[in-house]
């Protein structure tokens, strides 16, 4: 049942006068359900809360803290279909997406679970001392990751389950030992609460301490300045727009101590169509792509927004079949009337630019709330010499650029902001051919894709979901995948310390047969 009340660690709590309700975009009305914002007091008590729980939790063995994650998964999983019925009533999202979705967040959970039970995340590294080394001795120094405190998590419009309450933001800061504070997503408030609702139960039944996590309701921007400001809150973990990630980002830099933003923002996620691989199978591509730029309403942060080709009979052909094909593809509902509505202006505004033409696009408006595909297309010149063109539509929106040359290609790419990803349609011998465009893509991005859609994060080691600003503030780090619990650490040294006082993963002993750094040498050997 969502009662609309903040968890200040295990306690539910309505101290603030402020209320608001989520909105089902779908039926196009309110939900019923009154949620309370946090007030000052509840964020100082969560915060507070935060604080002395990091002092117990952060000293957690790896498998104690696995086996919260793990119970957090199980009680996800035990919401059933309650879960799924306000997921969907607030994203207007489809149920069978909200039950992949979950099979994400609880699979992200789980993933974490092994990785700190293996436990060579903390990156042991040891140099044992040399007393007899001349002219002067060698000192013992023992260095591993450890946490960095209370961290605050944004959740996001777009991933009620896997970006949010218990997404891969607060698994990484709860698998890395740091307590996690989330400022929920007002537009799926209800949702954050059942989940927030099953961390605090696990937490219970595992003995966490009190404080460990606590879930705060937000309409608008004070609830989340006030959280990041707060002198106890080391870290800040945010998915969402450049605008509100500058912000956050400014805010913790101007603090007396700064602390890291990390923001996944914008991205257009440019794609490469090389003229070989069109003249072969530019229908193919085009249906391909049809199906990405309207996947999820184009509500995904790696929607393939930007196409460029080189002018050509096969760029002809995949501008032509990618119009009769994407208009064949119904709408589907967007996440709020103010996604919905920011998207139709942001659309409009790119094809009443000077040059911009319409190629196809989606005029029905019968339904409410629902995205309506369009394809527009430029020259190469006109989108040099015009920034806006270079900015993203968030919906199922995408742009062809079409370049005179691969010179101006290159040149394009050269100028694009950071992106999380990049992608690249060629034949082999076609990309083998085209070094310089390969690097100026992978100089702009986090990933680079040969011959396939950016749409799907595969959740593992070896993605990286991030890139160069704006697609994020910090590109040397991914918000997927086990490697993201690397934001929320820092590296800390012991030096001359008694065995017996080091931390497990230091000991001489390696009583956690990690892999670890000895005098320069990996091994798990003990010393």
């Amino acid at each position: 049942m969502i009662t609309g009340k903040n968890y200040i660690g295990n306690i539910r709590s309505s101290e603030g006068t402020k209320t608001f309700t989520t909105f089902n975009p779908q039926e196009n009305k309110r939900n019923t359900s009154v949620i309370t914002e946090a007030s000052i007091e509840e964020i100082d008590k969560a915060v507070a809360l935060a604080a002395n729980a990091f002092q117990v939790y952060s000293n957690k063995t790896g498998l104690e803290k696995a086996c919260f994650l793990r119970a957090i998964a199980d009680e996800i999983e035990a919401l059933g279909t309650a879960l799924i019925e306000v997921y969907t009533s607030e994203s207007g999202l489809a149920a069978a997406r909200a039950m992949g979705e979950r099979g994400r967040t609880v699979g992200q959970l789980r993933a974490f679970a092994l990785h700190i039970e293996e436990g060579t995340w903390v990156a042991a590294s040891i140099d044992t001392a040399q007393p007899e080394r001349q002219p002067v001795a060698k000192i013992d120094l023992r260095k591993m990751n450890i946490a960095l405190g209370p961290i605050v998590v944004f959740g996001a419009s777009n991933f009620p389950f896997a970006f949010s309450t218990a997404g891969g933001d607060t698994a990484a800061a709860l698998a890395a030992g740091c307590p996690v504070i989330v400022k929920s997503h007002p537009m799926h408030a209800g949702t954050g609460e059942l989940v927030a609702s099953a961390i605090i139960k696990a937490a219970q039944k595992t003995g966490m301490p009190n404080g460990v996590f606590s879930n705060l309701n937000s309409s608008g921007i004070e609830v989340g300045q006030a959280l990041v400001k707060h002198p106890s809150i080391k870290g800040v973990g945010f998915t969402g727009s450049i605008r509100a990630g500058r912000a956050l980002f400014d805010l913790a830099a101007k603090r007396p101590e700064p602390i890291p933003v990390f923001a996944e923002m914008g991205s257009v996620n440019p794609v490469i169509f090389l003229p070989e691989a069109l003249n072969e199978k530019a229908v193919d591509w085009a249906k391909i792509y049809a199906g990405s730029i309207t996947l999820g309403a184009g509500q995904f942060c790696t929607n393939p927004g930007l196409l460029l080709g080189i002018a050509g009979e096969g760029l002809n052909q995949f501008g032509l079949t990618l119009a009769e094909e994407i208009i064949k593809i119904a709408p589907t509902c967007m996440l709020h009337p103010t996604i919905c509505d920011a998207y139709e202006s942001n659309k409009a505004k790119v094809v009443s630019q000077e040059g911009v033409s319409v190629l196809v696009d989606y005029e029905d408006t019968s339904q409410n709330n629902y995205g309506r595909q369009i394809v527009s297309k430029v020259s190469g010149a006109v989108f040099l010499e015009n920034p806006t063109l270079h900015l993203e539509v968030f919906g199922p929106s995408s742009l062809l650029v079409i370049c005179k040359d691969a010179a101006q290609l290159v040149q394009i790419v050269n100028n694009l902001e950071g992106q999380l990803t990049g992608t690249i349609i060629a034949t082999d011998s076609e990309i083998a051919a085209n070094p310089s465009i390969v690097s100026a893509l992978q100089n702009r991005v986090g990933r680079i894709i040969f011959n396939g859609v950016p749409t799907g994060v595969e959740v593992c080691p070896s993605m990286q979901h991030g890139g160069p600003y704006p697609a994020s503030t910090d590109a040397r780090f991914t918000a997927v995948g086990v490697d993201s619990i690397k934001r929320w650490v820092r590296p800390f040294s012991f030096q001359a310390w008694p065995n017996n006082l080091l931390p497990a993963a230091l000991k001489n002993e390696n009583p956690l047969a990690i892999l670890r750094t000895v005098d320069g040498v990996k091994t798990r050997n003990k010393i």
